[in-house]
């Protein structure tokens, strides 16, 4: 068992809103809070902790309380982060949509998560209240962050002027989100995340990153995501940042806020870092100010990390983490250069790792130098989540005697004191740092009258980009001929029933899928030698 090497810090016994709002000083309610990044639209700390009581005292008014579950489905705005408090606020706990969902997505959630409740944005609510129509949810309980003329709206609901209800709750064991998460393997699961949980994340990296009072940084990646959730809001908050948020990456927009609103810290996903290493485009603009950026979502070679450092001027450094992990379990801490940038660094304060031989249970040795095995890479900390929604199956298989979680990534440790993720043993792809859960679109590719068999792997593409590829045994008549398909329909197949982030980008056509004798897909045989 490897320790973190950072002193412990304090977690408060208490929820995520008193935790960033419950000492808020008549110095701090006068700080910006908020900046919407598009427009350049300020909220202050003092208005925007107004805006979630009064959101909370609405909802409570509607029979909004613990136990009850609300979707939340908007890009990053300021009405965001309102939707999200006011929610917990009132008790409730928020189940976070991804905004690329089709409708038949949105539905599937909101019945697993069994929300009562739908938030959303005029923009989204093609899809979003057709999703929450069909889940069963009628117009006055589909609310609008912005205005439609059919549904409640958020302005209405903070004109009531209701105050915030009493609530009673264990942070311990209360759901503060549900978000929704493949883990190591399968299909989307609800991700059970205490208050506590968020709070003890939040306070665990606390003092890694440059985020200070009155400090501009960029919130691009989509709050919807645990990364986004905890990271760029909750953290920024807590440490009462200026928050300057983004409905959705733009490269030109990305430069323009770094230089307009003089951004001194960025969170980035691995293909931003990609475009910011080789794009012409980041040259016509100042980025002078930025002083960190922090990868995550997906791991980040140490050659394109060092690239973005050098043509930015700044630091660059990697993290890991889950959303059953809150999600941040390693962090690569700013102002420490003895991490290497293709590394995730050490554990954050209070977390505990160890690496488990995947094929014997061992725990594999811990180096005097240089670096360990490779093993399964085991978690232990006050961020680890609950387990997962009405599923004890795959909590079982995921959270371990004696506090530990699996990750499903295959990692080394360095004697110098940090770990590098070096593999997957999860089979989970990652396309553009979203989760795309093979089990999944095999199981939408098999609803296809013409389609056998299907297996689908994560490939390289050309700019060396995992994406998801399908092999398809083409179903056959009773001679025998296989049926007229080809891979354009199967790839539009999908396309209509997934976000653009699922969809299949190669198909092959194959005669049979490998498989073992008990049924499990033998992917490894699939995907293309190293």
């Amino acid at each position: 068992m490897i320790p973190s090497p950072h002193a412990p810090v304090e977690i408060p016994q208490g929820s995520i809103y008193e935790l960033i709002f419950g000492n808020l000083s008549d110095e701090d309610a006068e700080r910006t809070a908020l900046i919407q990044g598009e427009t350049g639209r300020e909220i202050t700390y003092g208005a925007l902790k107004e805006q979630v009581d009064l959101l909370a005292g609405a909802l409570a008014s509607r029979g909004i309380g613990p136990g009850d579950v609300i979707a939340l489905q908007a890009p990053n705005i300021p009405e965001f982060v309102t939707a999200f408090h006011g929610i917990l606020r009132a008790g409730a706990t928020a189940t976070t949509v991804n905004s690329m969902y089709t409708a038949g997505e949105v539905a599937k959630q909101i019945r697993a998560a069994g929300a009562r409740m739908m938030i959303t944005v005029s923009a989204l609510a093609e899809n979003a209240v057709a999703g929450a129509e069909e889940a069963g949810l009628g117009t006055e309980s589909i609310i609008l962050l912005d205005e439609d003329g059919v549904h409640p709206s958020l302005l209405r609901l903070l004109g009531e002027g209701l105050k915030p209800p009493e609530v009673n709750i264990d942070p311990q064991e209360h759901l503060a989100v549900l978000p929704f998460s493949s883990g190591t393997t399968g299909a989307p699961k609800g991700v059970m995340l205490t208050h506590q949980n968020l709070v003890a994340n939040t306070c665990q990296i606390q003092y890694l990153l440059p985020a200070g009072p009155g400090v501009p940084i960029q919130a691009v990646l989509p709050m919807f995501h645990i990364y986004g959730m905890t990271v760029l809001m909750n953290f920024g908050l807590y440490r009462r940042a200026k928050v300057v948020t983004m409905a959705k990456f733009d490269l030109e927009d990305f430069l323009r806020i770094i230089q307009d609103q003089r951004i001194e810290v960025s969170f980035i996903a691995p293909p931003i870092a990609v475009a910011l290493a080789k794009h012409p485009l980041v040259d016509q603009y100042n980025t002078d100010s930025l002083i960190s950026i922090l990868s995550g979502a997906a791991p980040l070679d140490e050659g394109t990390a060092k690239a973005v450092s050098t043509r930015l001027g700044c630091e660059l450094s990697q993290g890991f983490g889950m959303t059953e992990l809150s999600p941040v379990s390693h962090l690569s801490p700013y102002g420490q250069d003895q991490y290497p940038q293709g590394s995730i660094g050490p554990g954050v304060p209070l977390v505990e790792t160890k690496l488990v031989d995947p094929a014997t249970g061992e725990d594999i040795e811990v180096p005097e130098t240089g670096d360990s095995a490779a093993g399964e890479m085991w978690v232990r900390g006050p961020m680890v989540m609950k387990g997962y929604l009405n599923n004890p199956t795959a909590t079982e298989a995921t959270l371990m005697e004696g506090g530990w979680l699996r990750t499903g990534d295959i990692a080394v440790y360095n004697s110098g004191g940090w770990f590098t993720v070096v593999d997957r043993l999860k089979e989970l792809i990652k396309y553009k740092g979203y989760q795309v859960p093979p089990a999944e679109l095999e199981a939408l590719l098999l609803e296809h009258e013409k389609i056998a068999d299907a297996a689908v792997v994560g490939v390289p593409s050309a700019e060396g980009e995992e994406i998801p590829k399908a092999f398809v045994v083409r179903q056959a008549d009773a001679q025998g001929n296989p049926a007229e398909l080809s891979a354009e329909e199967v790839m539009e197949y999908v396309a209509a029933r997934v976000a653009p982030y699922k969809k299949i980008r190669e198909v092959e056509f194959i005669e049979q899928v490998p498989k073992s004798r008990t049924g499990k897909i033998l992917r490894r045989e699939l995907k293309p030698a190293a």
